[in-house]
């Protein structure tokens, strides 16, 4: 079986991939769809290889936006999906359900909408505590062996469940939330992946746009962004998280460069096994963020780094109650 590293290297994919979701879910408004075919068209031009979408983003807009951009160059990209995870039309909500018979009927559905008969990496989006994690990678185990999905990956867990999950199947690949401000895979799970040879694929490697300088204003957020019920930007939490992002901007002044960038570069100097999948509707900050793989950090800037935005300094959660009840990963102690 082709490992997660051997497909990026086959397709010459840069050391940061795009995520989609911004253009369908989470951000807001969609964007139009003919613009966000636009939009993916100039990120293979730029430069992307590696995307990444799944069935709820957008409650499975996403995928089709994804499949219509990239039909004419699936030979040329690092393709990957999520099931488990999805909204029901009926109910209106996000369901979570790791059943083996959801996640084939999922694939079978989410190839159909990216028109391909396979995809190269295929992710259970969340663990359904209902269905064991041995369950759920024996499902996606078999359609790696129907030749449906190249490898396997799971997303926001913890390293005792990969631990499991390794011992039923090969793991490609975990995606957990990873920047300067979230750093819960610090806690156990990069030493999991490195013992297992699974690469981490950090989503929100800018912070749902805070480390880029886009969010100075909860109130400037449409009424539907996902940003609004979290604790971070939150009113009280904001300004004295905005306190410790001037630190960043002052580094990032100093060196020439984006905060954005500064901190993707900060993440690809964890590790090349550590890969940052920044989403963006801007194609001038998908750009930005490309050019942030070229970037390479003394070890000096990654210790000032390091020593900026740490857990203790950091106001808020990084999730709701009930967000954070839906996840696996490890959690920092509560600061006094």
């Amino acid at each position: 079986m082709s490992t997660l590293f051997d497909r990026l290297k086959d397709v010459a994919s840069p050391p940061i991939g795009l995520g989609c979701m911004n253009l369908s879910h989470g951000y807001g408004s969609p964007v139009p769809e003919s613009e966000a075919i636009r939009a993916l068209d100039e990120a293979f031009d730029m430069g992307y290889r590696h995307f990444d979408t799944a069935t709820l983003y957008g409650a499975t807009a996403n995928e089709k936006v994804v499949g219509q951009a990239l039909a004419d160059k699936r030979d040329q990209v690092m393709l990957a999906s999520k099931c488990g995870m999805a909204i029901d039309p009926e109910l209106g909500k996000r369901v979570i359900d790791g059943r083996p018979e959801t996640l084939k009927r999922q694939c079978e559905a989410s190839l159909k909408r990216l028109r391909t008969d396979h995809l190269d990496l295929y992710y259970l989006h969340r663990l359904d505590p209902r269905v064991p994690i041995e369950e759920s990678v024996g499902a996606l185990g078999r359609l790696v062996d129907e030749g449906k999905i190249g490898a396997i990956g799971l997303s926001e867990i913890s390293a005792a469940t990969l631990r499991r999950a390794v011992a039923e199947r090969p793991i490609a690949a975990v995606q957990s939330e990873y920047s300067l401000w979230t750093r819960n895979p610090e806690i156990a799970l990069i030493a999991a992946c490195r013992e297992a040879g699974t690469a981490l694929v950090a989503f929100s490697p800018l912070g749902r746009g805070f480390l880029a300088g886009a969010v100075r204003d909860p109130e400037r957020l449409e009424e539907n962004d996902m940003r609004r019920g979290l604790p971070r930007f939150s009113a009280e939490n904001l300004p004295r998280n905005l306190r410790q992002l001037e630190k960043l901007e002052a580094l990032a002044e100093e060196l020439g460069v984006t905060t954005g960038q500064l901190a993707l570069a900060w993440l690809r100097a964890k590790g090349d096994d550590v890969i940052p999948i920044p989403g963006s509707r801007s194609i001038a900050h998908m750009r930005e963020n490309l050019a942030a793989g070229t970037l390479d950090l003394d070890s000096a800037t990654v210790a000032r780094l390091d020593a900026m935005m740490t857990p203790d300094q950091v106001a808020g959660d990084r999730y709701s109650a009930e967000q954070q009840a839906d996840v696996d990963t490890e959690e920092f102690e509560p600061q006094d």
